[in-house]
């Protein structure tokens, strides 16, 4: 007798690295940042203690203080319109990223993006390329009190799905975005597109891209 496998109640996408291939332009414009306020910054830095985080407390972390509002929405809105302008001549999708949507889609498997990055990032992705009809929820910083690694964002988005987080997957490329997966209680893809895979905590996946990954696989992952 065959046994019919169970589908993941929701699969939940990062963005920042995990959709589209951009750290590398955040990177450059946390530099223009930072020499601006006479700061030395590196991509390590950047990959240890930036990424995946929200700008609040990177802010903070920056200026070793609680900032107030005001001043996190100033350089909030500094910083990433000099990413936006530095990528929009950029900005590509993972590869193998539209077949695999094409295929969850397909499958009738609800999909969502919890991302660290606010609106205005999100949207200028959607006017870029076209994936938007594919996400039926969308978390970004904006929604949550505490960032990643805390699992609020993951959970935010499973409880908006009506989705169990045991029954989700989760796609992250940060160790931070990992970290609050795992902590959701979630399956975690992780992306090697800014951290070699022994950065990572114990993830359920590692790939480089989306090229031969199936949707046979992440059944697999929910059915083990």
């Amino acid at each position: 007798m065959t046994i019919k496998k169970m589908k993941p109640a929701a699969v939940i996408f990062d963005l920042d690295g995990t959709l589209i291939d951009n750290n590398a332009y955040h990177i450059e414009a946390w530099k223009v940042f930072h020499d601006k306020i006479n700061r030395p910054f590196s991509a390590e830095e950047y990959k240890t203690v930036f990424n995946g985080k929200i700008n609040r407390d990177i802010f903070n972390y920056i200026f070793q203080k609680e900032l107030p509002d005001a001043d996190i929405d100033r350089y909030t809105e500094e910083k990433e319109s000099l990413y936006r302008q530095l990528y929009a001549p950029h900005i590509q999708m993972i590869p193998g990223l539209t077949q695999l949507l094409d295929a969850l889609m397909q499958a009738a498997i609800p999909m969502a993006i919890a991302t660290s990055g606010l609106p205005a990032n999100i949207e200028f992705m959607f006017d870029h390329l076209p994936i938007r009809k594919y996400f039926e929820v969308i978390v970004d910083a904006t929604q949550i009190k505490k960032g990643k690694p805390d699992p609020e964002i993951f959970l935010t988005a499973a409880a908006l799905m009506h989705a169990n987080p045991a029954f989700c997957i989760a796609f992250e490329d940060s160790v931070a975005g990992v970290m609050s997966a795992k902590n959701a209680g979630m399956k975690v893809v992780a992306l090697t597109t800014t951290h070699a895979q022994d950065d990572f905590n114990d993830p359920d996946l590692v790939i480089k891209d989306y090229s031969n990954l199936s949707i046979e696989r992440l059944l697999e992952m929910i059915n083990k």
